[in-house]
């Protein structure tokens, strides 16, 4: 494969680079390279020039691969619907040992297809400068059509030399993305989609089926789909974590959501956040490119919450002063100061006991990361060690305090990206103040028990009220991090749970006509008594009476002892099996079945899959409400429903109702960019349903495992 380089030092001409390249300077062409891990590859992805067509429309959706030793060391970002495309990515690669070319692939990303090469080259890095930039333009061929013009890829890199004593005694920058954007943040970037304005019409009947999509580095979203329209109302909001002082670009493209084929891009445009001024709201009107219409937006930078690292030395809870000064920013008195602060979180990660070996050496090289919604921060990595200790602290801002916290132990590999090695999910609500406890660890689907426990020390500090408040509104959403995938486990799961919640609606009304019936003419006969005195005597206020009482007589009997929840064996089975199944894809990836080739029945398929996710979901919730699953959510209810039941039965039906009406109508009036929520459904969207019951359940440690608990005052 042929390449031409510049090299900027003495010479600055083009060369051909398969030829020894014979230029003033330092060649390490003649550096001894047996020593492993002697060197560091930094690498700017700038460009692509004339690359080859691979779409119907005469454009790609190019990205690039990096390999070393047939191992994928790097992958870029998606440039969609450009044969030109400018990436700018950085990448640090540490080399074992020269040798071993550079490989770098372009492909056509296809979704739900097999992606199409566009062409690849290498680069022979004993070739290169040692500590001397280098600007490299690579030829892409295809070794089955050796004379096709594929275009060009433009790069730069510089080599330097690494001693070896010192190669493993700093994290690898080559961990994916989710690992290496893990530092702190200076800022917070909250953006609401308000709508859309003359958008292009994609489809034949004279619309378009537009949505959203946002990116800012790693952190990505997806607005919700708005059918058959051109001018969308989406009223959704979204917030991005700012880790550059200067601000940053936020992407945004348009696409038309079309079923059993490929999505239209609609238009681009961008967001540079250097140009707005912090703690003030932005109204932007941006045109898009490439297409039709504008987007409108509210955009508003705030200075960063309240998220810190620190050795287990450096403690907030156990200063004093910072313990009261924190204790008094959540009190009962300080309500209605910045409702979106809900409480804080302290985190300790002491240490992990037993880990899986992911190495060949027998040991691994863990680190933690620790997560809070979108809030992500990790620890250093331990090397070559199947029991590290970590000792750091780390604390969050709580803005839901239905969160989940979540912490995951990888394995950091030089190769290739992160290794899994367990995780556990923690409900904020079921953390036991300063008491050390030994966790399982899970697989990652939380099913079931992998190899190891992690000792963690968790305090959570609320404001009860706030807390309350925020539950009825939307849930934070989390970055898009993958696509939605077909699975028949998953399917045949939320198939039978779905099955489940309407066999509880059939056996009510076989259990209603039976009393029709006269099956049981006790019951019958009670029935029929009760039937008449509810309707001689029916006010509207006894509909939330009898949600009420059916509460207080579940959370009676689980005092008294005579709990009749059953643990939901049918859902951890089914689980398990999807796991099994999980594994089996993974060991499969690179076999493409049958499936994936058919897109129109996958996306029927995973939209029959999603919406039995989400009716069976809505009936547990529902189910797990009554239950006490989560009991500050069950007291939350009662509390609610006696405000109901006292409203109805003191103020007339008609004035309810006129109140309601009034402020469904000028709602949009005194608030035009108001994002419409559901107060119900929001409340439910707290409530675990059983799949989440059993991925939030505590696994009992093994024995040997057992730390030396340590109680301090419950904060919370």
């Amino acid at each position: 494969m042929l390449y031409s380089c510049k090299l900027k030092g003495a010479c600055n001409l083009p060369v051909i680079c398969n030829k020894k390249i014979n230029t003033a300077g330092t060649s390490n062409a003649d550096v001894p390279l047996a020593e492993p891990g002697m060197y560091q590859l930094d690498i700017t992805l700038r460009r692509g020039q004339s690359l080859a067509a691979r779409d119907r429309g005469g454009t790609s959706d190019p990205y690039v691969k990096f390999k070393i030793g047939r191992k994928e060391v790097f992958r870029s970002k998606i440039i969609h619907k450009n044969l030109n495309p400018v990436w700018e990515e950085k990448a640090c690669l540490l080399v074992d040992h020269l040798r071993e070319p550079l490989y770098i692939k372009v492909f056509d990303y296809d979704f739900g297809l097999q992606d199409d090469f566009m062409g690849s080259a290498f680069l022979d890095l004993t070739q290169l400068e040692l500590n001397r930039p280098t600007d490299v333009t690579l030829t892409l061929k295809d070794p089955h059509y050796p004379d096709h013009d594929l275009g060009i890829i433009l790069l730069s890199v510089i080599l330097t030399p690494k001693e070896g004593e010192h190669v493993f005694q700093t994290q690898s920058l080559r961990l994916s993305d989710v690992h290496r954007k893990s530092h702190l943040w200076r800022g917070i970037v909250s953006i609401t989609l308000i709508e859309g304005r003359d958008l292009k019409a994609m489809d034949s009947n004279g619309l378009s089926d537009p949505y959203v999509k946002f990116r800012l580095g790693h952190q990505k979203y997806k607005s919700k789909i708005m059918p058959k329209t051109l001018n969308p109302q989406w009223r959704e909001q979204f917030d991005f974590h700012l880790y550059e002082e200067r601000g940053g670009i936020i992407d945004i493209t348009a696409w038309d959501k079309d079923a059993g084929k490929r999505d239209d891009f609609i238009g681009r445009c961008q967001i540079d956040l250097s140009a707005l001024s912090r703690e003030q709201t932005h109204k932007l009107e941006l045109q898009l490119e490439e297409g039709e219409g504008h987007l409108v937006l509210l955009v508003t930078l705030t200075a960063s919450a309240t998220v810190s690292i620190s050795d287990l030395s450096v403690n907030s809870l156990e200063d004093q002063k910072e313990r009261e000064e924190i204790l008094k920013r959540y009190s009962p008195l300080r309500i209605f100061h910045n409702l979106k602060d809900v409480g804080f979180l302290q985190v300790k990660v002491i240490r992990a006991e037993g880990l899986m070996a992911a190495d060949v050496t027998g040991k691994s090289d863990p680190f933690c990361v620790v997560e809070l919604n979108n809030d992500r921060l990790l620890t250093h990595t331990v090397y070559k060690n199947l029991n590290p200790e970590w000792n750091k602290v780390f604390t969050f801002n709580i803005k839901d305090i239905h969160s989940v916290l979540e912490v995951t132990v990888y394995d950091e590999d030089r190769d290739r990206s992160a290794d899994f090695l367990g995780k556990v999910a923690i409900p904020l609500l079921s953390i036991q103040n300063g008491e050390q406890k030994a966790y399982v660890l899970k697989n990652k689907q939380l099913t079931g028990p992998t190899k190891g426990v992690i000792y963690l020390e968790i305090d959570v500090i609320f404001n009860a009220v706030k807390a309350s408040l925020r539950t009825l509104i939307p849930k934070e959403q989390k970055y898009i991090e993958e696509e939605n995938r077909l699975s028949k486990q998953l399917l045949l799961r939320n198939f039978i749970r779905t099955k489940r919640c309407v066999m509880v609606l059939v056996n009510a009304a076989y259990y209603v006509n039976s009393c029709f019936d006269w099956d049981s003419p006790p019951r019958s006969l009670a029935a029929f008594v009760l039937f008449l005195f509810v309707v001689w005597n029916f006010e509207l206020y006894m509909i939330p009476l009898v949600l009420l009482l059916l509460l207080t007589w579940n959370y009676f009997l689980i005092i008294s002892g005579k709990d009749n929840r059953q643990r939901d064996t049918v859902v951890e089975d089914m689980l398990e099996d999807e796991e099994e199944e999980d594994d089996k894809d993974d060991k499969d990836s690179e076999k493409k079945g049958f499936i994936n080739k058919i897109y129109a029945i996958q996306e029927v398929c995973i939209s029959v899959q999603n919406i039995l996710d989400e009716v069976a979901s809505f009936g547990e919730r529902i189910k797990n409400t009554f239950n006490w699953t989560v009991p500050f959510l069950s007291w939350l209810a009662i509390v609610a429903l006696c405000a109901f039941t006292v409203i109805l039965y003191f103020i007339p039906l008609r004035y309810i109702v006129l109140v309601w009406g009034i402020n469904k109508f000028t709602k949009k009036l005194r608030n035009p960019y108001a994002i419409d929520n559901n107060e119900l459904l929001d409340f439910l969207s707290r409530v675990p349903s059983d799949v989440q019951v059993v991925q939030y359940q505590e696994l009992k440690p093994d024995p040997s495992h057992s730390p030396c608990k340590r109680k301090k005052n419950n904060l919370g």
